[in-house]
């Protein structure tokens, strides 16, 4: 994890930035005490306890040789930026109200549990907090059944009292608590996955708030809070939120240790082929028979950055997550390479594709702002989930094709049937050059020797299926100009282009000419 990954996870109120580089790495945490020595910590973040402001410049180097890539201070960083940068380590800043022993824990649990974290996880709940207060547009908390702040979203200074001792506390204080006893919240948050609205009280100085239970079964596992900032919550902050339940669940029962741990893993082999539906559809509890539909999301551009591919990947996975769980409570997520996949069970056929080009294009929309660009391609419905590999195949196909033509960043296999299948026969051809015409080899050479137009031309002509004014409209010549070209160009080639079979493999080798 760089520092960059862990200030999104832990981020204000307890820690900003000062000096130097996000993208260091950071693989543990280490305490300072000036009346201590500080033993080599390679790439730790360091706490300075006991010294503020001038009184750390010594602890930041002491830190920087002992080859920590980062140290947290308290106090204004004013006076510490330039003895960082000369001692080439990033600094941070730490609130007076901090207590060093929470920061710690807080800090080790972050970085224990990325570093347990398997390839395929869609990211811890800090992660999931933070891609919740994105799509609900506020500041997001999520607590156990015993009111425990699990984890939370960076937010701004525009957050109320509740979030800032609750954070501070890690628990909600026990006089708000009460109140919302009182008020009936708790109450609503366990009966049900009814999202909940808590008015704002001024007279408190508590903002409005959206809550949900996070349920498995008949079990209250705990909630999720999404406090108002400045701006109002967006317009499916409710939907996101209950996705966001769902998931929420699966996390906190692999944190019980539960047969869900595998969950990934099961997916990822679904989507491969090579595990069997039967086994999928016992451990998650879906109906193997059931019918599917597959969601295929990806980059539209491949970070070259390993750490911002990383954290794309990662934000596609949440938002994928949270969009397709609030759709259909039994979706199924899993990531393969760069491209994060939704198994969406019993859509109904006739609602599928109307539906999933709704929640695609919310998807992509969703990522833009946050921006990453994304693209969505939706596969065929299949009659089982044991056939779900054949609905990854055309999402897949259709995002190949999709990146072959700019400004379209959804679509479903219906939409790109054709396109698909010449991307495809062209592939083939391109695989294969024994297969091709040597006629169309000697037409481009002649464009090549002589500076004329007879490929660009016959393939207008092809395109137009012989018509001719159409073509010749097309290429901004006379059509007596482009009769001439096509006259010419049978000459040249000895092309038959009166034979059917001819013809199309001619249409189809100039057409792999063209596109290179």
């Amino acid at each position: 994890m760089n520092l960059r990954q862990l200030l999104l996870a832990v981020g204000e109120p307890l820690l900003n930035p000062g000096a130097g580089s996000l993208d260091v790495p950071v693989r543990g945490v280490a305490i300072l005490d000036p009346d201590d020595e500080l033993a080599a910590c390679p790439d730790e973040l360091v706490l300075v306890i006991g010294a503020r402001g001038r009184e750390a410049v010594r602890y930041v180097r002491v830190a920087a040789r002992a080859g920590a890539s980062a140290v947290a201070v308290k106090g204004k960083p004013d006076a510490l930026r330039a003895t960082a940068e000369d001692a080439g380590i990033a600094l941070l800043t730490v609130r007076p109200d901090v207590r060093w022993d929470h920061l710690q824990t807080l800090v080790r649990e972050v970085l224990d549990s990325a570093a347990v974290e398997s390839d395929a996880e869609k990211g811890d709940l800090f992660s999931l907090a933070q891609t919740v207060a994105v799509l609900t547009g506020g500041s997001v908390s999520i607590e156990d059944a015993g009111n425990r702040v699990l984890a939370y979203s960076r937010s701004d200074d525009d957050i109320d009292e509740l979030r800032r001792l609750s954070i501070l506390g890690w628990e909600g204080p026990e006089q708000y608590l009460a109140l919302l006893r009182e008020w009936g919240v708790f109450g609503r948050l366990r009966a049900g996955e009814d999202v909940v609205l808590v008015e704002e009280r001024p007279e408190l100085g508590i903002r409005r708030r959206l809550a949900v239970g996070i349920r498995a079964g008949a079990q209250h596992l705990g909630a999720i809070w999404v406090q108002e900032g400045k701006q109002p919550f967006a317009g499916q902050a409710e939907r996101a939120l209950l996705g966001a339940a769902r998931m929420a669940a699966v996390h906190l029962l692999r944190r019980r240790g539960s047969p869900l741990r595998s969950h990934d893993d099961l997916v990822t082999g679904l989507l491969e082929g090579k595990v069997s539906a039967d086994l999928v559809a016992g451990q998650l509890g879906l109906d193997p028979t059931a019918p599917a539909i597959v969601l295929a999301v990806a980059p539209r551009e491949i970070e070259h950055d390993q750490s911002e591919h990383e954290l794309h990947r990662l934000e596609i996975g949440n938002v994928v997550s949270v969009h397709a769980t609030s759709y259909r409570r039994g979706a199924l997520v899993g990531t393969i390479g760069s491209r994060v996949y939704a198994v969406l069970p019993e859509v109904p056929q006739q609602q599928a594709e109307p539906a999933l080009k709704a929640l695609a294009e919310h998807v992509v929309e969703v990522l833009g702002r946050a921006g990453v660009r994304a693209q969505a391609g939706i596969g065929s419905p299949v009659p089982t989930l044991g056939e779900v590999v054949a609905s990854r195949s055309e999402a897949d196909r259709v995002l190949a094709t999709m990146a072959r033509t700019p400004g379209r960043d959804m679509a479903t296999i219906a939409d790109l049937r054709a396109e698909v299948f010449l991307g495809e026969t062209l592939a083939l051809l391109e695989a294969n050059p024994d297969l091709r015409d040597p006629a169309v080899a000697v037409l481009l050479a002649h464009d090549e020797e002589n500076g004329t137009e007879l490929v660009p031309s016959l393939l207008a002509y092809l395109d137009a299926l012989g018509d001719v004014r159409a073509a010749a409209a097309e290429l901004h010549v006379h059509q007596n100009t482009l009769r001439h070209r096509i006259r010419r160009a049978t000459a040249v080639s000895g092309l038959a282009l009166e034979d059917p079979r001819e013809r199309l493999a001619c249409h189809l080798q100039l057409l792999l000419v063209c596109r290179r």
